[in-house]
């Protein structure tokens, strides 16, 4: 992946991790998409965090806790953040704008939640004509219903196959800029 790739890091925040119900593989997930963020940073790769805001009493209550950026993967300086209130990251942000002026064409997605915001960020980042790769093994969400968080993950990875390129996270090399 080259200079025109940034890496997104949606909605990996302290309240998805909280007992008693963190998300579906929380320490792996934490690893992997660590692993990813150091990757594309060493390689000079735009980190961009979108951080979802919820209302008041919402485990991702905007400036409590649970909104934090998880610390194992906070953001430096030269990371992008932008804050969201829908599922679609770029519904009503400056992501499309931010990706615009860095010269990205492709983006490569990991976070919370498979079944919500991943799935709409990487659709829509798809109708807006960019490349998008899915990390396999960089998402996640919780049990629902009769379906195990592994089911759920297992089924949207092949979902994502109709519109992106799917990728594990230990495969994902990006090219120095």
């Amino acid at each position: 992946m080259k200079a025109d790739t940034a890496l997104l890091v949606i909605d990996m925040q302290n309240g998805m991790f909280m007992e008693p119900y963190p998300v579906y593989d929380s320490q792996g997930l934490l690893e992997r998409i660590s692993g990813l963020i150091q990757k594309a940073r060493a390689s000079h790769i735009p980190v961009i965090y979108v951080q979802h805001n919820e209302g008041e009493g919402g485990p991702l209550e905007t400036n409590s806790e649970g909104w934090n950026i998880h610390p194992l993967m906070a953001p430096t300086s030269r990371d992008i953040i932008i804050q969201k209130h829908t599922p679609d990251s770029f519904h009503e942000t400056d992501l499309h704008a931010e990706l615009t002026n860095l010269g990205i064409t492709k983006v490569v997605a990991a976070g919370v939640q498979t079944d919500l915001c991943i799935d709409a960020t990487c659709r829509q980042a798809n109708e807006l004509g960019y490349r998008v790769t899915v990390i396999k093994d960089g998402h996640s969400t919780w049990s629902q219903g009769n379906q195990s968080a592994p089911q759920i993950i297992a089924s949207y990875n092949d979902r994502f196959q109709s519109f992106a390129d799917t990728v594990v996270a230990s495969d994902v090399e990006f090219c120095p800029v």
